[in-house]
C-alpha cells in the first residue's frame, strides 16, 4: 500500500476517534449545556410516596442529560425504609444530586439529615436548620406520647430495651457517619445529632462543614455550584449549572394518590368505610352501593397499609373490637359493646409500628376519638336497627298472610273459603273446620291459602 494512503487512512481514523471522544468527555467530563436542571420539592414527611417520586426524578433527569437533579427538601423525617431507598438510589445515581432545604423557615430533620449527607452538594437558605436526627421510638418508648425516663432512672446493661436501644443508636450513628465520610463532612456532629438530637443553623452548619454552600434562592445555588467537581457513580463530573434553565418536575396523579392514603389518618378512616359497607352489604343484600364503596375503600386501604409499618398485633386488635361491636348489634349487652369499643381504640392506637419510621406515626387523637364514636354509632345503632328490622314480620307482599287470622265461609270435607282482611280466599286444611270457625293462615301455594284451627 503507497505510504500516502496510509497517511490519510491514519488521518481519517484520529479524526473518528476525536469525533467519538468529544460526545464522552460531555458526558464524563464537562456536561452537556442545553440540558436543563430538573428541580423536584421534597415536603412533608417522607415514606413510599416520596421515595418512588424521587426515583422518577433521577430516571427523568438521565433521560434529559440534565446537569444535576435539586431536590428542594424541607421535612419532619419519615419513614426509615423509604429514607433508606431514596439514600440508595443517590449512592446509585449517574446525575449529581443536590439537597437543597429551603425556603426560608423550612427545616432537614432526622430522614431529612441523612438525605443532606448522603447528597453530593449539600445546600441551605438562609433561616432554615438540620438535625434531631434521634430515633423517635427511642424517645418516645412505651404508649404513644409517653414520657421518656428520667435521667436518674439509668437502664441496666442487661436490660432486653436498653439493648435494643443501644444497638438502634450505634447503628444509625455508623450509617450517618458511613455517610459523611463519603462526602467529607463532619461525621462528629452527625454522630452528636443522632445522640443527642443535635440541631444547627445554616450558617452555624456551613462552619461545622455539615453543608457545601448557603444560597438565598436556586439561581444563587446554581452559580455557586458551577465548575465544582464531585464524583458520582460513574465517575468524576465537572458541574455546568451557572445560568441554566430549571425544569420543575411535579409529583404525578398517582404519587399524589399514593401520598394521600398513606396518612395514617386517612388509611384507618379509609379502612373502617371499607369495613362498615361489607357488613352492611351482608346485612342488607340487594343495597349494591354499599358493598361497591366499602370494597373500593378497602383495597385502596389494603394499598397504604402494604407500605406502612402496620403493628399486626394492633390490627387484631381492631378487628376483634369491630366483631364484638357487630356481636352487640345481634345481641345487646352493655359488657360486650364497651369491650369492642376499647379493643378498637387500643387497635387504632398501636396500628402502626413507630420503630420503622423517625417522626411520630400513629392516629391523631382527633381522628381516633371521632372514629371510635362513629363505630358505636353505627353498630349499636344504624347496623343494630338494620337487624331489628330484619326480624320484623312482613307487613307487605304474599308474605304478609302467613300468620294472619280469618273465619271460615263455607267448608267442604278439606277445602273451602275463609275471610282473610275483608277478602275471601280460597284454602285448604288437612283439618275438619266448619263456617264461622276462626282459622289461622300457616301457607300460601298461588292463590290457595293453608288453614289451621285457630285457638
Amino acid at each position: 500500500m503507497p505510504a500516502r494512503i496510509k497517511r490519510l487512512l491514519l488521518i481519517a481514523i484520529l479524526l473518528l476517534a476525536v469525533d467519538i471522544a468529544v460526545p464522552l468527555r460531555g458526558v464524563h467530563g464537562q456536561m452537556p449545556s442545553d440540558a436543563p436542571v430538573l428541580l423536584v420539592d421534597i415536603k412533608g414527611a417522607i415514606g413510599f410516596a416520596s421515595a418512588d417520586y424521587f426515583a422518577k426524578a433521577l430516571e427523568r433527569a438521565a433521560t434529559l442529560g440534565s446537569p444535576v437533579v435539586l431536590a428542594r427538601l424541607d421535612t419532619p423525617g419519615g419513614l426509615v425504609r423509604s429514607t433508606h431507598q431514596m439514600i440508595h438510589a443517590i449512592l446509585a445515581s449517574r446525575v449529581p444530586v443536590v439537597m437543597y432545604v429551603a425556603p426560608n423557615g423550612s427545616g432537614a430533620a432526622s430522614a431529612g439529615t441523612y438525605l443532606l449527607y448522603a447528597s453530593h452538594i449539600a445546600a441551605m437558605a438562609p433561616g432554615t436548620r438540620v438535625g434531631a436526627a434521634t430515633p423517635i421510638a427511642l424517645s418516645a418508648p412505651g404508649l404513644p406520647g409517653s414520657p421518656s425516663p428520667s435521667k436518674s432512672e439509668k437502664p441496666s446493661k442487661s436490660d432486653p430495651a436498653s439493648s435494643a436501644e443501644r444497638k438502634t443508636v450505634n447503628d444509625a450513628v455508623a450509617y450517618i457517619r458511613s455517610l459523611a465520610e463519603l462526602r467529607g463532612r463532619n461525621a462528629d456532629w452527625g454522630e452528636k445529632a443522632v445522640r443527642e438530637a443535635a440541631t444547627l443553623t445554616a450558617t452555624a452548619a456551613l462552619k461545622q462543614k455539615v453543608i457545601d454552600v448557603i444560597a438565598t434562592d436556586v439561581d444563587e445555588l446554581l452559580s455557586s455550584i458551577d465548575g465544582r467537581s464531585i464524583t458520582t457513580a460513574s465517575g468524576k463530573v465537572q458541574l455546568a449549572t451557572k445560568g441554566r434553565l430549571v425544569e420543575q418536575m411535579k409529583p404525578d396523579w398517582k404519587t399524589e394518590v399514593l401520598s394521600a392514603i398513606t396518612d395514617p389518618n386517612i388509611a384507618l378512616i379509609l379502612l373502617m368505610i371499607g369495613v362498615y359497607g361489607i357488613i352492611f352489604e351482608f346485612l342488607t343484600p340487594g343495597a349494591i352501593a354499599p358493598g361497591v364503596v366499602g370494597g373500593v375503600c378497602l383495597i385502596v386501604a389494603l394499598t397504604a397499609l402494604s407500605v406502612l409499618p402496620v403493628n399486626l398485633g394492633g390490627l387484631a386488635l381492631l378487628l376483634f373490637g369491630i366483631a364484638l361491636m357487630v356481636v352487640e348489634a345481634f345481641a345487646p349487652s352493655v359488657v360486650v359493646g364497651l369491650g369492642g369499643l376499647i379493643a378498637f381504640v387500643l387497635g387504632a392506637l398501636f396500628l402502626f409500628d413507630p420503630g420503622d419510621s423517625d417522626i411520630p406515626l400513629r392516629v391523631s387523637w382527633q381522628v381516633l376519638v371521632g372514629m371510635a364514636a362513629l363505630s358505636a354509632a353505627f353498630f349499636m345503632g344504624v347496623l343494630g336497627f338494620a337487624v331489628r328490622a330484619r326480624r320484623r314480620p312482613v307487613r307487605t307482599g304474599a308474605e304478609e298472610m302467613i300468620g294472619s287470622s280469618g273465619k271460615v265461609v263455607d267448608w267442604a270435607q278439606d277445602r273451602g273459603h275463609i275471610l282473610v282482611y275483608g277478602e275471601t280466599w280460597a284454602a285448604r286444611s288437612s283439618q275438619d273446620l266448619a263456617k264461622g270457625q276462626k282459622v289461622r293462615v300457616v301457607g300460601r301455594t298461588g292463590l290457595t291459602l293453608e288453614v289451621e284451627q285457630s285457638t
